[in-house]
């Protein structure tokens, strides 16, 4: 018996813990008849580390080479923690596997301190790798692609964890990455056809 990816694991996880049939409103304005909140995946314990390495994978599946992967907070906090943790494992099992370190993108520049918006790493010049949960119109996104570019970083790519393939979404991502691939684990209908054969 082949043993499950860890994309696939996670996958029947998402599906049953964060995805929800009924009406909702969206951060966009618009209205849905589903929702997934991928923190209550990407927070649990299992959910988190599979996370990580489903990431790091289809990373490696594209050739994607980068020193940090970041996000804009709150949304991609648990996220760019797994990625970072799962690549200092797999460096302990694979001398020379490459560390990925982790920043975060405050929605604005606190005003206090040393006044940064990006928290975490931040070197000018470096490859790094934004991330976000659900990726509907692509606002947050191409709000930490932006503070990343403004600090002087290159993005190489952008992962999603779910895509909801709204009609403007990626290529506004695309747009804002300047030719960096954006990448997704999932689509959101892969998760509603999970979900309801899980309940079926």
């Amino acid at each position: 018996m082949t043993t499950p990816t860890y994309a696939q694991q996670l996958l029947a996880l998402l599906s049953r813990t964060s995805f929800k049939l009924g009406t909702f409103k969206l951060a966009s304005g618009a209205t849905s008849d589903y929702y997934i909140d991928c923190r209550t995946t990407t927070l649990h314990a299992e959910g988190g580390r599979l996370t990580g390495h489903a990431i790091l994978e289809l990373l490696e599946q594209n050739g994607i080479q980068a020193e940090a992967v970041g996000g804009l907070t709150m949304g991609a906090d648990p996220i760019v923690s797994n990625v970072a943790t799962a690549s200092a494992w797999r460096a302990l099992s694979s001398p020379g596997a490459p560390l990925l370190h982790g920043f975060l993108v405050r929605k604005a520049e606190k005003t206090h301190g040393t006044g940064r918006r990006i928290e975490g790493f931040c070197r000018e010049g470096a490859h790094v790798v934004i991330v976000d949960d659900v990726c509907t119109t692509g606002g947050s996104t191409i709000n930490a692609i932006e503070a990343a570019q403004q600090a002087g970083m290159k993005v190489a790519a952008v992962v999603c964890i779910v895509e909801r393939e709204e009609a403007n979404g990626r290529p506004a991502v695309e747009a804002a990455a300047a030719g960096a691939p954006f990448l997704r684990l999932f689509t959101a209908n892969q998760v509603r056809a999970d979900h309801i054969r899980q309940h079926s």
